[in-house]
């Protein structure tokens, strides 16, 4: 049933929209951020996935009452669609989620300077951790308590995105912010392996003198076997890991114009050209070893060129040249697409893996024997991605090619109004309390195999909403 709610903040009137729409849009989005601040969050942060009675909850895993999430869609994400809406309305209400978020990221910001995927405000739990903060009392060394920053699935960037835009809205005022803005970036700057790659985690700085700066080559031989070996220190685009760092290096370098973020974000896209395979496989691997030959990472995740990360690839390519204007970015594009567009699979898909110099699409059995049959894949995990991306890249770069930087630039931030009906489609689905509930499926907690069945609030779908909600009011009003 469609809810019409008490408008509680003022804006302007919109340009020939539907001003009733408009205003109910405001009002969702009131409703449903005072409902998750006060009744969904904890300390300010959030989880992925809450039984509508918070008898479970989850972010990648089972978690506590006490826990959080900083992988997306957890709290980075949660505040970065409050911005959204601050950014939408002027309303304070938006604005102070998202300092509540940034402000539980950072109490579980971690001595090495970054953060791990949850944050356990539990008294007891929390000593499990090494953080920033113990660090400032003078408790300098870490003992047997986790300190490893996590570079994997834009956990520690995204988790430096809020806090940054956090700082930015907040005229750099906020000193607890943008201490711990500052602290996650210099780690990340001392972190940069010498060839200007990251690794996948760390809790240590590397030694320059033990990271060789080389091109990328194909081994003489590789293990079909899964060689169980430490792979945390290797040079990682699996997961977007470096592709995301670059990301937050040139954001830093917008918001703060410290030149020393946009010289690694150009070191990272150095790395990048070096680590492009030679023919007859011009893209990309998952990882690298130090000597700059693809490996094995976890048993799912042989040495290989990748049909996967590749993408997120060669779109920091695209954004390096956008941000920096140097043509050297650009040069590895074509050869890359090429490549994809000749291993596309029959049904338009690309596979996750490439065997090495032949080119044979690679994958694994439930049981995790790599083979090149397709038909007994483990559910778990994408070992075939969408070729539509190879159309979204070339489409980018034809058009700078095309069309010049400063016209691409040009168009870069501009509202997208998802419209009316869809607008309505959001709203009508908003429960009188402010949740958007759906159908889904939470872990067991007692059987990690198994999923129950049950209502749950998703924070993916309440920042979609709120998201849309909030470029609908922006790009209809005046």
């Amino acid at each position: 049933m469609k809810r019409f709610f008490v408008l509680l903040l003022m804006v302007s009137a919109p340009l020939g929209a539907d001003e009733s729409l408009h205003r109910s849009a405001i009002d969702a989005m009131v409703m449903a951020t005072r409902y998750f601040r006060t009744d969904v969050a904890t300390n300010g942060g959030y989880l992925w996935r809450y039984k509508t009675d918070f008898s479970m909850r989850e972010g990648e895993g089972s978690a506590s009452p006490s826990t959080i999430w900083v992988q997306p869609p957890g709290t980075p994400a949660v505040g970065m669609a409050f911005l959204e809406a601050y950014e939408a309305t002027g309303d304070t209400l938006f604005l102070n989620g998202a300092v509540e978020a940034a402000r539980a990221l950072v109490w579980g910001q971690l001595a090495s300077g970054g953060w791990d995927y949850r944050i356990d405000f539990d008294a007891e739990g929390s000593k499990r951790w090494h953080f920033r903060r113990d660090v400032d009392r003078g408790d300098v060394d870490t003992g047997n308590r986790r300190n490893r920053t996590t570079l994997d699935d834009n956990n520690t960037q995204s988790a430096l995105q809020l806090l940054m835009r956090v700082d930015k809205v907040q005229d750099f005022e906020d000193e607890e912010v943008h201490a711990a803005v500052q602290f996650g970036l210099d780690a990340l700057l001392k972190a940069q392996y010498p060839n200007g790659a990251w690794p996948q985690r760390f809790e240590a700085f590397p030694d320059p003198e033990k990271f060789p700066v080389k091109k990328a080559r194909y081994p003489n031989t590789w293990s079909r076997t899964y060689p169980n070996t430490r792979y945390l220190d290797y040079y990682t685009f699996n997961d977007n890991a470096i592709a995301d760092v670059i990301e937050t290096m040139v954001e830093a370098y917008d918001v703060y114009g410290d030149d020393r973020y946009l010289d690694a974000a150009k070191r990272g896209g150095d790395f990048i050209i070096l680590a492009q395979m030679p023919e007859p496989q011009p893209a990309w691997a998952q990882q690298y070893n130090l000597d700059m030959e693809p490996t094995w990472a976890r048993r799912f995740e042989p040495p290989s060129v990748t049909g996967g990360e590749s993408f997120g690839v060669l779109q920091v390519l695209l954004d390096l040249y956008l941000a920096t204007g140097e043509a050297r970015f650009l040069d590895p594009i074509p050869r890359a697409l090429d490549w994809a567009k000749r291993s596309l699979l029959p049904d338009g898909r690309l596979a996750r893996f490439y065997e090495l110099q032949t080119n044979r699409p690679l994958f694994f059995t439930r049981d995790y024997v790599l083979t090149y049959d397709d038909s007994d894949l483990p559910t778990h995990y994408a070992f075939k991605v969408s070729g539509n991306r190879i159309e979204r890249v070339e489409v980018l770069y034809n058009r700078i090619r095309a069309e010049g930087r400063e016209k691409i630039l040009s168009e870069r931030g501009r509202i997208t109004n998802p419209g009316a009906d869809r607008v309505r489609e959001i709203i009508d689905t908003l429960d009188d309390r402010g949740r958007w509930v759906e159908q889904g499926a939470l872990r067991n907690p007692e059987n990690r195999r198994e999923r129950i069945e049950a209502e749950i609030l998703s924070c993916r779908t309440f920042i979609r909403n709120l998201s849309l909600l909030a470029r609908y009011v922006r790009s209809e009003r005046k």
